[in-house]
């Protein structure tokens, strides 16, 4: 009977997919930041939703889903875990984006077709993810040990992210660029939205299809980073492949909220690298010393909060600067003043708690202090949470002064 909550849940994702890229992305059209940043909510809000049908059907077992091995996790274990791998296969996602945003500039893709390039792309990401999933599966009930290559696969990216010069990357220096351009010479011919073109009465490529092959082949390099990361936080298959599927739906709103701004969320990156790190510790450990995953929540949100505010609150550097390896930012970092670092660390720790809270709400969990806890945390330094620490604490009194009487 398991097998019909595996068809409904794919036809669901079906069904999404062709809402994210057929019927929402009609037609090739510039989009605003506006309506790109609504439609990155609303995704969001929908994966938030099916964690909570997560939840009921690992807690309450429909048609015996959790007598199988893999499913053994309570609702509040699988919504946590669910919840955690689409927070981290979100963010890493992130990174997808800049990538693919510098092959768009460098090879001059209007922004009118960068709709088509994403939507073959994310088609891609998705077959690419369920076949990683799959062999990834396999490997990790059959050989203990590659965690150990998956923790490595995972450090090794964390190292390259940080110490390549992100600004002085050379496209053109890439193999796949290079095998396509010994067969075929390239146009620049974006009329019609044709892949191929003529030159001189030769069969020749245009930009558009060199923009494919970059985007395809960047997609199957993250997901070789981001498999092994969701396996650190569940080995159930059907959360794996959820997450990653949820985490790639509504990426192409994402690109066109963040893509014009890449520069302005440097420090994003800089936090990805982060994440990368504790993950690869995660999933070596797995078998001696498992790490709980609502912790591993706390630390991706945290980091990623940080990541976030430091954007927010540290201009941009001149373009001489802009070259310079992620390492660089660090120290950056490391000089802000003692003001500014204590309101990210209050900022970043209060909402870090409140958001727990928020998830307690669901799922099972003392919402009503841990709430009040978080709001505690960020009244340090800001005044609208002590604003609506003092309403809680109104409401708490009422309460208790009708219960008295």
């Amino acid at each position: 009977m398991t097998v019909s909550i595996w068809i409904g849940v794919i036809a669901l994702i079906i069904g999404l997919l062709v809402l994210d890229l057929i019927v929402l992305n009609r037609g090739a059209r510039i989009v605003c930041v506006k309506e790109s940043l609504v439609w990155t909510v609303t995704w969001v809000a929908l994966a938030l939703c099916f964690n909570v049908f997560v939840y009921f059907l690992y807690e309450n077992n429909w048609l015996g889903w959790s007598d199988l091995a893999s499913h053994n996790a309570s609702g509040q274990q699988a919504a946590i875990q669910f919840l955690t791998g689409f927070l981290m296969e979100k963010s890493l996602s992130i990174d997808n984006i800049f990538v693919i945003a510098m092959i768009f500039s460098y090879l001059k893709i209007p922004v009118v077709e960068q709709h088509r390039m994403l939507l073959w792309g994310i088609l891609g990401a998705v077959g690419l993810r369920v076949i990683m999933i799959t062999l990834g599966v396999a490997l990790m009930e059959r050989f203990q040990w590659i965690v150990y290559l998956f923790g490595g696969l995972l450090l090794a990216t964390a190292v390259k992210m940080l110490m390549i010069r992100q600004g002085n990357v050379n496209i053109n220096r890439n193999p796949l660029l290079i095998l396509i351009k010994k067969f075929y010479p390239v146009v620049d011919d974006f009329k019609g939205g044709y892949f191929f073109s003529t030159l001189n009465g030769s069969r020749a490529v245009t930009p558009l299809l060199l923009a494919l092959i970059l985007v395809v082949s960047t997609n199957l390099i993250f997901a070789l980073d981001s498999i092994p990361a969701i396996f650190a936080v569940t080995q159930d298959p059907f959360l794996v492949f959820t997450c990653n599927v949820f985490s790639v739906l509504g990426l192409h709103a994402l690109y066109f909220t963040i893509a014009g701004h890449v520069e302005r969320f440097r420090y994003i990156k800089l936090s990805l690298v982060f994440i990368l790190v504790y993950f690869a510790i995660k999933i070596t450990l797995i078998y001696y010393y498992p790490i709980p995953n609502i912790i591993s929540l706390v630390i991706i949100g945290g980091i990623l909060t940080l990541g976030l505010l430091a954007s927010l609150f540290i201009s941009p550097r001149d373009s001489d600067e802009d070259a310079a390896p992620l390492f660089n930012d660090l120290v950056v970092l490391a000089v802000l003043s003692y003001r500014q670092a204590r309101r990210i660390v209050v900022l970043v720790l209060g909402t870090s708690v409140l958001l727990v809270g928020v998830a307690m709400i669901v799922l099972p969990g003392p919402a009503v202090v841990v709430i009040p806890i978080g709001l505690g945390i960020l009244a340090i330094e800001f005044a609208w949470a002590r604003r609506w620490l003092k309403k809680i604490r109104q409401t708490a009194g009422k309460i208790r002064q009708r219960i008295r009487h």
